[in-house]
């Protein structure tokens, strides 16, 4: 079927093709760097292994060992994703030049401007995440802490991180999503779960109180089940993620990870609750496999359920912060990137290509026969010949032609990485 065949089919189920593509192109979904290097970063020894309740699997050539390199990789995965673009940061993933090096507790904005000169030639805005995770001051908690030197070394990265995103606002000109998370919690079962999360309140506060302009810089709240090392109790539990952003409009939003729950719970069930009562939430789409795996985003069926609410909400305006957060070793990591770039797009567009004021016409008529039929009926839609349209307008490739230029520049560059 030619796309002007699959426009018509749409347009008779009430679906405008055209301004969903046009919809699309303007929302931005943030990018994570960490897929490209295992999160490594750059401020620590990259031969240690990782903390705080992460673990990368897998060890496939060419993961990238500077920020040189990682930026690179980047470019090649521009080339092949359709869509507005933003890079999402971690603190640890600062660039220091002439010998220079801070901790951080000391990072500045300038240790992040070779990022945004990289932002600024390609026209991206910048997310941020203060890295509370992989460092020799993890004692091995952070801002939950009982010992005050540990906690005020972590406050004082969070409070620098508030100024770095304020600096990747301004000078990007876009909104920067700042996400506290910590791997703060316990291997089994504690004595005191009350103590920990005061503590980590009271530092989130502190550090919330560095001046920032929440019109452009949006702090969040991530919550966690359990982690690695951490499965018995976990500091930031989501009751506490949800109940901090309640306590703190206009300082604080929530979001959700949607590998961070129970395996029988659904992120694309909790976005129009938590939407009934806040302005805004931040997502960091994932694909869990039994547990919080963080495996390469796909076009399944929860992620479509993810976009589908995002857009029947009215979250594409702004109201929801839309990222990726998943890193696998196992495979070509410029693949990864794009395999899931690509589907979370296609889980947007799909969403779009819904008749969505119908749908919800029959459910208020209590007409479910319909409404089962209709919805079974756009499963086999044409909605492959309106992604490919989009790509073509995009200037971005089908799918099947992009893989082979990722062959060849695993060939040309990856496999020379020691």
């Amino acid at each position: 079927m030619s796309y002007t065949e699959a426009k018509e089919k749409y347009a008779k189920l009430g679906v405008d093709v055209e301004a969903a593509m046009e919809t699309l192109k303007g929302v931005p979904v943030s990018l994570h760097c960490w897929q490209g290097d295992d999160v490594r970063g750059f401020d620590t020894d990259p031969s240690k292994p990782l903390t705080g309740g992460i673990q990368t699997t897998g060890n496939y050539p060419g993961r990238a060992r500077t920020p040189e390199e990682l930026m690179a990789d980047i470019d090649e995965v521009l080339k092949l994703i359709p869509g507005k673009v933003k890079m999402n940061l971690h603190a640890s993933y600062a660039i220091f030049e002439n010998g220079e090096w801070a901790d951080r507790d000391k990072l500045e904005p300038k240790h992040f401007k070779k990022w945004v000169d990289f932002c600024k030639a390609r026209g991206l805005g910048c997310d941020f995440n203060p890295t509370f995770f992989s460092h020799p001051k993890c004692d091995p908690l952070t801002l939950s802490s009982p010992h005050e030197e540990t906690r005020r070394f972590w406050i004082d990265h969070g409070k620098a991180s508030i100024r770095i995103s304020q600096y990747l606002a301004e000078e990007l000109g876009q909104e920067c999503v700042m996400n506290i998370w910590t791997g703060d919690g316990f291997k089994d079962v504690p004595g005191d779960r009350l103590g920990p999360r005061v503590r980590y309140r009271e530092a989130i506060d502190e550090i919330l109180s560095e001046p920032f302009d929440f019109n452009k810089v949006k702090p969040c709240v991530e919550s966690k089940v359990f982690g690695i090392g951490v499965e018995a109790y976990t500091v930031g539990s989501a009751e506490f993620a949800l109940s901090y952003a309640a306590a703190n409009p206009g300082k604080c939003i929530p979001l959700m990870d949607n590998g961070h729950y129970h395996p029988t719970e659904v992120v694309s069930d909790k976005i129009p609750a938590l939407l009934a009562f806040y302005p805004e939430i931040a997502l960091h789409v994932t694909r869990p496999i039994r547990w919080d795996s963080d495996h390469v985003v796909l076009f399944d069926d929860e992620t479509r359920e993810i976009a589908r609410e995002i857009v029947r909400c009215g979250g594409l305006d702004g109201r929801v912060k839309i990222a990726l957060d998943y890193f696998d070793a196992s495979i070509n990591r410029v693949s990864a990137w794009t395999t899931g770039f690509r589907n979370l797009q296609k889980a947007l567009l799909f969403a779009l290509l819904q008749p969505n004021d119908t749908e919800k016409r029959l459910q208020d008529e209590g007409d479910w026969t319909s409404l089962m039929v209709l919805q079974e009926d756009l499963k086999t839609a044409p909605f492959g010949d309106v992604w490919d349209e989009y790509c073509r307008r995009q200037g971005k490739p089908l799918d099947g032609a992009w893989l082979p230029g990722i062959k060849q520049y695993e060939a040309d560059v990856l496999s020379k990485r020691a």
